[in-house]
This record gives structure tokens, C-alpha cells and sequence, in this order.
């Protein structure tokens, strides 16, 4: 159970909108009284405490609600959502209906099914108090007066990701100010709400794992992975400069794991996982930055970037931007970062470039509801070079309900097989991202079991990456649990012979012999019970396509030439990561280029 207070400041909100505190201690549910009217007409509740139960992103989410005539009181939650994302959004629409006894309140960026969990639980319990919901759904028009506004800065970033953040404080860490805006009301963008693994070629860290490496390898990798259709400069600069910004973050305060391991899709064993659940860590570690330098760093949220200021010479000077209460002019000295991420969420960019996929209409995503391609948009308004649009990556490993990735049972690429729904193998589990997709499209229904054993998860309360525990994801029926193989396969509904034998060959190759489908990843044998499987569908993940830039991150024209003052860093961008990307490399991409951007445009400017 979690008890939140009545009152709150503006301060506590924007804190909770950047912090992700842990849900507290569990009670058991108070006592409910019996659903009656309101005591009066002018009366919102009949006072007394009432429960509400609906589904959340990772099961149900439980609400004690206590009110009186016309207040709510207090609100006692029990959940299961994810820390760091869906208990930050049940906490932060906690608050907000104890201000202000409501249901029209809005739902909190990145934890969409948690927020929405929260609203029809709240929603349940009010029911009982008597309420008149559609009365409480109704948004109250207030009257705010809108007042336009001028900012002068230095260097000016559109996106608070992980791409705007790390070049905010690059770019405050070599000497100018900032200013940085977000459309949505959390900072995060696909960077919160990732896997977290960060490809780095590390000698300390692979050493210690007897895995040998190198940076070289790593450029062939993906180079050679994108079908050469990367930019090499760019790719060079990538992968040179992973493991220094591993460093950099890491002298932030950021802390990540000893053990590197194989991320899907990332051909080799050099991905880090940080100690923080999914991207928490990387926001978080910004967050601290900025706000240890809040007289130097500004960050504004609900500022919509709409259009790029540029003056007579052709150089960017800043940016137009909507906000809640009026229009926003951004002038920038030294120029304007673009860091707003891919088009993954844009249906139909997505069904405008695509050329190698079948349609993409349908298909959910892995990406927040802010992945809407607004700084392409821009910068193409610009005259800017539009790069490699239809390069859209897919992955296998969709939620089949959201397209998120969480619930993946996966710990990484060497401990787990695929197989479809008659319990056979289909791929090499350990190859690139768009082979393992288009062979899953092949299957019936376009659906796959990840199936893993104690291996993955030593004991129940073991996480996944995205920091939920095994026991959590079978009690949600979001995986499945036995202690034979026969027993899994008739729990997931394939022929439990295929599946013996799928695993019985994975085991004979884990030992030396030949793999059928050619993989070569592999650790542990599927050979320890209990034994787990979890379905997953195609999902769209990554557009690789975007924004020119050189390798000092400055954006390039259609005629090739280079606009003063404009830089882009992240999803944005275009021709890093060629046909496919490797899983590992968007953030490594993110960071490593952020902070180059945010460096170049403190120390250059729009020379």
C-alpha cells in the first residue's frame, strides 16, 4: 500500500515527473462501505472508504479511495506496475486527484497503461461513492491568460531524451547555457522506457568474462550488419567513442553492472546493463547534472517546437515553439540541437517511407507516443538532407499486447530459443534483428515462444531486463511456468514432442554440434527445470532514417553544404546505422553522439 498526503506543491509535481521513487510498503485493503448516492445534490461523494480494481500494464492495480462530501481524502494503492515508470504514474495522478477530486486528468508520458489502469480503478471506487462520473470526467475551462514569451540562450536543444539530455550537459560541461524543451510533460522519451543495454567495446569488463573484442570488430559488426549502407565516418565515431562515454556517464554517477552480456540482435557479447531499471539510469544520472545546475540549465515541458529561426546569412538561430499558455520564441547564440528522436510512433511516416516491409499500419511499437518524427519535419522545412527513411527497423520481440518490450523472459541472446506455434525452431536466435523479424512473419500468426530455463531465472524473484521478476510475469499470465517440457508445451498450446526435440538439438549444439539454422551464440544448455516461455509478435522499434549530419554532429544540406548553427544528435539522424542496427547501438548512437553535439555546439557554435 502506498499513502500519498492531500497536498502538494508545483515543486513535489515537477519532482515526480523526473523521479522515479520505489512504490512503498503493501497493506491489506481496508474495509469497504456500501455503495449509496451522494448525500445531496451539490455533493460530489457520500462520504466513506470505497475500492476500485482495474488492469494495469503488469496486472491489477487497487485503489482504497477515502472521501468526504466533495473532497478525496486519501488514496491507498496496491500494484504491481513497473518502478520507475507506472508506480511514478500511479504516484503523480495520485496526487493530482487528491488536489483536485477529478477523472479528467491527463495520462502520464511513457506509462500510458499504467495510467489508464489508475483512472479506471479511481473510476470504480468513485462509482461506489456514489459519483456522478461523467460530471467528474469533464474537464473545467479555465480561463489562463496567454502570455507569450522570449528565452535567450546559448545553445538550445528540442527533445529531452536521451540524446537532448546528454548534450545539455555536454554542452553546459564546455562553458555555454541552455535551454532545452520537450513536448511531453516528462523528460525521458524512448530512452526511459528502453531495454538499457549500451554497446561498448570495454577491456575491463570482457576481460574478466575471457570475451575477446575489439573496436574493429565492432565497426565491421555494424558496418557489415547495416549492409554497408551506414556512413563508415560515422560508425567510426560511434563505435570509438562508446566506451568514452560509458566512462563519461559513469563519472556522472552512473553505475552499471560488471557483466556484459549479448543483447538481441547484437551479434557479440559487449552490451552493458545499468543497475537502474531500463533507462531510468541514464535520465536520472542527467537529471542530477541539471539540477545541481539550474541557473545555467533550463528545461521547459509541454514546449512544442514548430519551426527553426533563420537569418538572413542562412544560419539557425533559434526556434518558434507552442506552449501551454502561448507562443514561445528561442533565441540561441550559438545554434539549436535537434535531439527529438525517430517517427516509430507516426503511422503514417511510417507507411510513407516504408519500401521493405509489409504494411506497417497494424503493427504496435516499441517507441512512446511522442516518437512522431517533428524534428525531420522540421529540418527538412529547412532544406536539410533527408537520409535512408525507409531504413525502419522491426524486432520479434513485441508484447502482443502493447508492442512494448517489457515482459521479455529473455537475460540475453546465448540462454534461449524461439520456437512457433507448433513448438518448432524457426531462426537463428542469434542473428540480426531483421533476419529473426522476417522469419517470424513467416509463422503462423506471426507469433513466437522465447522459451528459457532456471538458467535465466535462478529463483522466482529474478528480473528481467526491464526489472520485473518471473513470478510477477507468470502470475500476469504473461508467461508460463513448468517443470517439464511437456507440461510447458501443453500450457502454451504446441506439440510437446516438437518442443523436446527443439530443445534436445539446442542442447547437442551448445556441446559442439552443428546447428540447423547456423547459430553460433551459446552458453548454457535448456536442461534445468522450471522451464519458461513467454509469446511475442513483430514490433517496430528504430527508424534508422533521418536528419545528415557529419561526424561532428552538424546538420548537412541537400546540396551538401552545412547549415550554421544546426546540429542533431540520436533517432533523429540518418546513415549511422544503415538497413539494420544492431541491439546495443541506439543508445551507445544516443549518448555518444548527444554529447558530441552538445560539445560542438558549446565550443564552435555556428562558426
Amino acid at each position: 500500500m502506498k499513502k500519498i498526503g492531500k497536498k502538494i506543491t508545483a515543486a513535489l509535481l515537477l519532482l515526480l515527473s523526473i523521479s522515479f521513487a520505489a512504490c512503498g510498503t503493501k497493506e491489506p485493503a481496508a474495509p469497504e462501505t456500501p455503495e449509496t448516492p451522494a448525500t445531496s445534490e451539490e455533493d460530489l461523494f457520500t462520504p466513506g472508504t470505497y475500492e476500485g480494481t482495474a488492469k494495469g500494464y503488469h496486472g491489477d492495480i487497487t485503489l482504497t479511495v477515502t472521501v468526504d462530501e466533495n473532497n478525496i481524502l486519501e488514496i491507498k494503492s496496491e500494484h504491481t506496475e513497473t518502478k520507475g515508470l507506472g508506480d511514478k504514474a500511479v504516484s503523480t495522478l495520485t496526487e493530482a486527484a487528491l488536489e483536485k477530486a477529478s477523472l479528467s486528468m491527463d495520462l502520464v508520458s511513457g506509462a500510458t497503461y499504467s495510467s489508464q489502469g489508475f483512472l479506471a480503478a479511481l473510476e470504480a471506487a468513485l462509482v461506489k461513492a456514489g459519483a456522478d462520473i461523467e460530471k467528474l470526467k469533464v474537464k473545467e475551462s479555465v480561463e489562463v491568460e496567454k502570455k507569450d514569451q522570449e528565452f535567450d540562450t546559448e545553445v538550445a536543444i528540442i527533445g529531452g531524451g536521451g540524446a537532448g539530455l546528454a548534450a545539455a550537459v555536454s554542452a553546459h560541461q564546455n562553458g555555454a547555457k541552455v535551454l532545452l524543451v520537450e513536448k511531453m510533460p516528462n523528460i525521458g522519451g524512448n530512452t526511459i522506457i528502453s531495454g538499457s543495454a549500451f554497446n561498448a567495446v570495454d577491456p575491463k569488463r570482457q576481460s574478466a568474462q575471457g570475451i575477446e573484442d575489439s573496436v574493429e570488430k565492432h565497426f565491421q559488426q555494424t558496418y557489415e550488419g547495416g549492409d554497408k549502407k551506414g556512413d563508415p565516418e560515422l560508425v567510426r565515431v560511434l563505435v570509438e567513442n562508446a566506451y568514452p562515454t560509458i566512462e563519461w556517464l559513469e563519472s556522472l554517477g552512473m553505475k552499471f553492472t560488471d557483466k556484459v552480456f549479448t543483447v538481441l540482435g547484437a551479434l557479440w557479447p559487449r552490451s552493458h546493463k545499468p543497475v537502474e531499471p531500463l533507462g531510468t539510469g541514464y535520465v536520472n544520472t542527467f537529471m542530477n547534472y541539471i539540477n545541481e545546475h539550474k541557473d545555467d540549465i533550463t528545461v521547459l515541458t509541454e514546449v512544442e517546437a514548430k519551426e527553426l529561426l533563420v537569418n538572413a546569412d542562412g544560419a539557425v538561430t533559434g526556434f518558434l515553439a507552442e506552449g501551454k499558455n502561448g507562443k514561445i520564441t528561442v533565441n540561441a547564440k550559438n545554434g539549436v540541437i535537434i535531439a527529438t528522436g525517430g517517427f516509430g510512433a507516426n503511422v503514417e511516416m511510417r507507411d510513407q517511407y516504408n519500401t521493405i516491409w509489409p504494411k506497417l499500419t497494424n503493427i504496435k511499437t516499441t517507441n512512446h507516443r511522442g516518437a512522431t518524427g517533428d524534428g525531420i519535419l522540421m529540418a527538412e522545412k529547412i532544406n536539410a538532407s533527408i537520409v535512408q527513411m525507409e531504413n525502419i527497423q522491426l524486432l520479434p520481440m513485441g508484447d502482443p499486447e502493447t508492442g512494448s518490450l517489457s515482459g521479455n523472459i529473455e537475460q540475453g541472446v546465448e540462454n534461449r530459443i524461439f520456437v512457433n506455434a507448433e513448438g518448432n525452431r524457426f531462426v537463428d536466435e542469434g542473428a540480426r534483428r531483421d533476419v529473426m523479424t522476417r522469419a517470424l512473419m513467416e509463422q503462423a500468426d506471426s507469433m513466437m515462444w522465447v522459451i528459457v530455463d532456471q538458467h535465466s531465472y535462478p529463483t522466482g524473484d529474478t528480473v528481467n531486463n526491464f526489472n520485473e521478476t518471473i513470478d510477477s510475469l507468470v502470475k500476469e499470465g504473461r508467461a508460463y511456468k513448468a517443470d517439464t517440457l511437456e507440461d510447458l508445451a501443453k500450457q502454451i498450446g504446441v506439440e510437446p514432442e516438437n518442443l523436446v526435440k527443439a530443445v534436445e538439438a539446442f542442447n547437442a549444439s551448445v556441446d559442439g554440434a552443428k546447428d540447423e539454422f547456423g547459430r553460433t551464440l551459446f552458453m548454457d544448455k535448456l536442461d534445468t527445470a522450471p522451464f519458461y516461455a513467454g509469446k511475442r509478435v513483430p514490433t517496430v522499434h528504430h527508424t534508422m532514417g533521418g536528419i545528415k549530419i557529419t561526424p561532428e554532429t552538424r546538420v548537412v544540406d541537400q546540396n551538401g553544404e552545412i547549415i550554421k548553427g544546426l546540429f542533431a544528435a540520436g533517432e533523429v539522424t540518418g546513415g549511422i546505422h544503415g538497413a539494420n542496427r544492431l541491439g546495443g547501438n541506439a543508445l551507445a548512437d544516443v549518448h555518444t553522439f548527444g554529447r558530441i553535439a552538445g560539445a560542438t555546439a558549446a565550443t564552435e557554435g555556428n562558426e
